[in-house]
């Protein structure tokens, strides 16, 4: 399989955002629907339902405004990189092109949290973004959260959905 080079999409929050998730960078489903987590098989939008009380079957922009509605955000630690198919382990090393994140996050004055869509997000997020992190952007939390993927099958959403209990506890305080 050759490499694509992934573009990734804008930001989706509000100003009064307070807690940010980022994953890594979107799948080819994804890419392809032009939509966060657009795989059927992805528990994000499930996950969500359950954390923040949004209604996941309604269409992707009604999701996304409630979704900031209730004080989440959604980009990608990584804006463009090359990879081969949909799996973060398929992404090429040297070529990811980290998004504007430590800009952003200095915007945010109601920033509690970030919450990073597995692993690799997170591993991302230490290399590329925290070293630039500057004043009290430097403090906020950093969440390892483990992956809403399909392919992290072990994580039942009942499961996935007490791990991420951290993110409603924040959006609510």
């Amino acid at each position: 399989m050759e490499t694509t080079t992934c573009i990734g999409f804008p930001a989706q929050l509000n100003t009064d955002c307070r807690v940010l998730v980022l994953g890594s960078m979107p799948g080819v489903a994804s890419l392809q629907a032009a939509q966060y987590y657009a795989h059927p098989r992805n528990r994000f939008w499930p996950l969500m339902g359950v954390v923040c009380g949004i209604d996941a079957t309604r269409p992707y922009p009604d999701r996304v405004r409630a979704l900031n509605a209730a004080g989440v955000g959604v980009w990608d630690v990584i804006g463009q990189c090359e990879r081969r198919g949909s799996l973060d382990a398929s992404i090429v090393r040297g070529s990811e092109v980290p998004n504007a994140l430590s800009a952003l996050i200095e915007k945010l004055p109601a920033l509690r949290a970030v919450a990073c869509n597995g692993g690799t997000a997170y591993r991302a997020f230490q290399r590329f973004i925290a070293p630039a992190l500057i004043g009290p952007a430097r403090a906020l939390p950093v969440w390892s959260l483990p992956s809403t993927s399909p392919a992290n099958a072990a994580w039942p959403l009942p499961r996935l959905a007490e791990a991420w209990q951290p993110l409603a506890d924040a959006v609510r305080r």
